[in-house]
C-alpha cells in the first residue's frame, strides 16, 4: 500500500526522509539527481517537497520517495509529521558552516524519536568549496551512532568537472540504504545480494 503523497508502483518503493539545517543543499541534492541540473538559486523549502527518484539495479527497478523537509525552524512546524512512516533517512550538513554540523545530533534525535531503527546516512555537503570549516577528521558523530558517512561534491565551483564524482557518491550512498532496506523488508532467501550489486540513477 502506498504511503500518503506516494503513488502505487509495481516495484519496491521506500520513503526517504532528508533532513538538515536550511541552506545545507538538501533540495539541490535531490533536484540534481532528478534532472541532472544544478539549482543555482537558493530558495528555502516551505514545509516539505516530495520527489520520486527511480533507480535501476541488477535486482530490478526501485523507487525512493524523497521527502525534502524544511531546514528553517519557521517552516518546520509540522516536521515530525513528515517523518512518520519514514523507512530511511539522510542527515545533511554543510562543511562550510560549522553550526550545521553541530546541529546534526538534534536532527538525529528528532528522527529517531519518530522513526526507530531505520537506516540513516550522514552526508557532509559542499566539500569542494574552499572555505571548509568542518574537516573530515572532525566528523565523528557517525561513529558514535554507527552511521555511514559520505562527503558530497555539489557546488557551482565544480559543477561540470565533478559531476561524475557526485553521481558516484550518490550511488554508494543508496547502495548502503538499499541493501539495508532489502534485508530488513524482504525474505533474503528469495532476494540474495550478489557481490556485484550496483545501482544507477534515472534522470527525468
Amino acid at each position: 500500500m502506498a504511503l500518503p503523497n506516494q503513488q502505487t508502483v509495481d516495484y519496491p518503493s521506500f520513503k526517504l526522509v532528508i533532513v538538515g539545517d536550511g541552506g545545507t543543499g538538501k533540495t539541490t541534492f535531490v533536484k540534481r539527481h532528478l534532472t541532472g541540473e544544478f539549482e543555482k538559486k537558493y530558495e528555502p523549502t516551505i514545509g516539505v517537497e516530495v520527489h520520486p527518484l527511480d533507480f535501476s539495479t541488477n535486482l530490478g527497478k526501485i523507487r525512493f520517495y524523497c521527502w525534502d523537509t524544511a531546514g528553517q525552524e519557521k517552516f518546520g512546524g509540522l516536521r515530525n509529521g513528515y517523518y512518520i512512516h519514514g523507512q530511511c533517512a539522510i542527515i545533511m550538513f554543510d562543511v562550510t558552516a560549522r553550526l550545521t554540523y553541530k546541529n546534526v545530533p538534534t536532527w538525529h534525535r528528532d528522527l529517531c524519536r519518530v522513526c526507530e531503527n531505520i537506516p540513516i546516512v550522514l552526508c557532509g555537503n559542499k566539500v569542494d568549496v574552499k572555505n571548509m570549516q568542518v574537516k573530515a577528521k572532525q566528523v565523528t558523530f557517525h561513529r558514535k551512532k554507527n552511521l555511514q558517512y559520505y562527503e558530497i561534491l555539489c557546488s557551482t565551483e565544480t559543477l561540470r568537472k565533478e559531476y561524475v564524482s557526485v553521481s558516484e557518491t550518490l550511488r554508494k550512498l543508496l547502495e548502503t540504504l538499499q541493501t539495508s532496506l532489502f534485508w530488513a523488508t524482504f525474505d533474503v532467501s528469495r532476494f540474495p545480494f550478489p557481490h556485484d550489486f550496483h545501482v544507477s540513477v534515472q534522470h527525468r
